[in-house]
């Protein structure tokens, strides 16, 4: 029996996404919570599973196509699903034939791995470890269709036509964002090693394997003693040369009346970035502060910790301290942690703070908040910031994630730089942009010239809400904290 399958609820305030790339195709066997598509949202990118075990029937969205939540993306045959799921755990009354063939119907699957070496020496990336990772253990991994794209031809072609219907998501240890840059560049990740956290592949595995090709292909003619006129036709494209060095560059070409252009497609993601900002800066009388805050000693401190904290797997970088200065400030001036509503004329103040921290992404920024930032130790902050950041970098965190924010902290200074003006988060009402630390020559209260390592800081405020004074002082807090280390450790 048909059953439609419509898009859910994916999260609060979100009503529809793009969708980037679909998983299955009709006539493919899916289980229960299962990835069909993969979709992307205003901040989030997201697999949306299937509700059932079945048969794809039919499939009514495209790539590149925006789905509202509620609408009808496909329909499955679940009784289908559940006559296959329940014929293999019946005992065996009839002659042996058929208790072995679900052993007759694996073997396709083992007979295509075998030949993984030969793929290895033409892409030279894709090694032996290839072998044992669709040989997962019993149970059978969820079934995911791959594109072509995804799969070499040496592959595909048996695995799509086996029970399994394809590699599925469990297998290959990737984020979307980490999935996508792969097909751009043509790597298969089925036999990728990733070196991130539990065996994740990141983007610098892929950019590994992208330069390993390319240095292959470099050395292919002389290794075959073919003169330099002979090697020539080998060289790259332009856009495998770019990959090989670690460039990516988007779009599709081009030309306009002048010359080559490329042209992209304008994400959710980065129209909902531009939609905010628009916002932000028709909407608020924005000021910014600039002050300078002295770290010697709060470096030195962080010097000091850092193998102990490194020991207990935790890397203390100076954002911990920073992210508990402005936390334990905020409680302090309400003015900075609050809302205007405009439409009832009133101010919001908020009781508990949730520090939005700017993550750059190959997507764009993403501002996933650390939940009541004041109530947690520094260890507790810099072990929930590695994980976010890991999280959003990877493509690997859920859109509940990106909200709550009462207070936004950005920090340029990873980058590099000193200070910006940056552009409030609205409906939030101020932000803060922590540049990258240096030595100064400063005069020190005996008259004596010393070089001290600032911390350039710029605050950028609502001014309907928060005046000059207000600012100054929350600042001045911040920087008490900053240049006190121990203060931050007693702050309860």
């Amino acid at each position: 029996m048909a059953t439609e399958i419509k898009l859910p609820s994916l999260g609060e305030g979100v009503e529809s996404g793009d969708v980037l790339e679909i998983y299955v195709k009709v006539g493919d066997v899916v289980k229960l919570e299962q990835s069909l598509f993969e979709l992307e949202t205003d901040k989030a990118t997201v697999g949306v599973p299937s509700p059932l075990a079945g048969k794809i029937l039919s499939i009514t969205i495209s790539e590149g196509e925006t789905v509202k939540v509620g609408q009808v993306v496909g329909t499955i045959d679940a009784v289908g699903s559940q006559e296959s799921q329940v014929a293999p755990s019946k005992p065996s009354q009839a002659p042996a034939a058929p208790a072995a063939a679900p052993a007759q119907a694996a073997a396709p699957v083992a007979t295509p791995v075998a030949p993984a070496a030969p793929v290895a020496s033409k892409s030279t990336a894709v090694s032996a470890p290839a072998t044992p990772k669709p040989l997962a253990p019993p149970p059978t991994p969820p079934v995911v269709a791959t594109s072509p794209a995804m799969t070499s031809p040496a592959l595909s072609s048996p695995i799509a036509s086996s029970a399994l219907g394809g590699p599925s998501e469990d297998v290959i240890p990737a984020g979307p964002a980490v999935r996508r840059f792969a097909r751009e560049v043509g790597i298969d990740l089925t036999g990728v090693s990733g070196t991130g956290d539990h065996g994740r592949i990141t983007r610098e595995d892929v950019l590994s394997i992208v330069r390993h090709q390319g240095q292959a292909v470099a050395t292919k003619p002389a290794a075959s003693a073919t003169s330099s006129v002979q090697a020539a036709p080998v060289a790259e494209s332009p856009a495998k040369a770019a990959a090989s060095k670690g460039i990516e560059k988007p779009g599709t070409p081009a030309t306009d009346d002048y010359g080559p252009i490329r042209v992209d497609r304008m994400t959710k993601i980065r129209k909902t970035i531009a939609n905010q900002m628009d916002k932000s800066w028709s909407t608020v009388p924005r000021v910014v502060n600039f002050d300078d805050a002295d770290v010697t000693e709060l470096e030195a401190f962080r010097q000091s910790s850092k193998d102990d904290y490194a020991s207990r797997g935790i890397k203390l970088t100076t954002m911990p301290f920073l992210i508990k200065a402005v936390a334990t400030a905020l409680r302090h001036h309400g003015a900075l942690n609050a809302v205007i509503d405009t439409e009832n004329d009133q101010i919001i103040y908020k009781d508990y703070v949730n520090l939005g921290i700017a993550v750059d992404t190959d997507r764009g920024l993403v501002v996933p908040t650390i939940k009541n930032a004041d109530r947690l130790s520094i260890p507790d902050i810099a072990y929930a910031l590695a994980e976010l950041s890991n999280r959003v970098r990877n493509n690997d965190f859920a859109v509940s994630d990106l909200r709550g924010g009462t207070f936004t902290i950005s920090n340029l200074g990873a980058i590099g730089g000193t200070y910006s003006t940056p552009i409030v988060n609205v409906p939030e009402v101020a932000i803060l942009l922590v540049g990258r630390s240096r030595k100064m020559p400063m005069v020190m209260p005996d008259d004596s010239i010393k070089p001290r390592l600032m911390m350039p800081l710029s605050l950028a405020y609502d001014h309907r809400l928060v005046d000059g004074a207000t600012a100054a002082r929350f600042l001045n807090d911040i920087i008490a904290y900053l240049e006190a280390p121990s203060r931050l450790l007693l702050a309860i």
